[in-house]
């Protein structure tokens, strides 16, 4: 989707600060974090929102899924962390590209 934020940075047009990449997903910190640390994971597939997960998306979601805690416990959060999926306008979903928020170790210091 040559509109989609994420997309271009999937495709390398836009950068992020990376924290994990493979050929199906990246991490990334999110620009607006919510918490000291705040990271973002998303498929390297377009899908605008969990809306439009089917059966077909299950392996990758289970792999991002899997990725959460490891890399969770690579930036400090030990002792745990949020993690937060907005799905649609009324889910407060921003960008129309599924991502999962992961967050945690105290507010952010802006």
């Amino acid at each position: 989707m040559s509109d989609c934020i994420f997309c271009k940075i999937v495709d390398g047009n836009i950068p992020a600060k990376k924290v994990y990449e493979d050929n199906d997903m990246i991490a990334f910190h999110d620009i607006r974090p919510a918490a000291k640390v705040h990271i973002l994971i998303i498929p390297k597939l377009h899908i605008s929102s969990l809306l439009e997960v089917n059966d077909s998306h299950q392996e990758l979601l289970g792999k991002m899924m899997a990725k959460v805690p490891v890399l969770a416990k690579e930036l400090g959060l030990n002792d745990g962390f949020k993690t937060n999926i907005n799905t649609g306008l009324a889910g407060g979903q921003e960008v129309f590209h599924l991502h999962v928020h992961v967050y945690g170790g105290g507010p952010a210091s802006n």
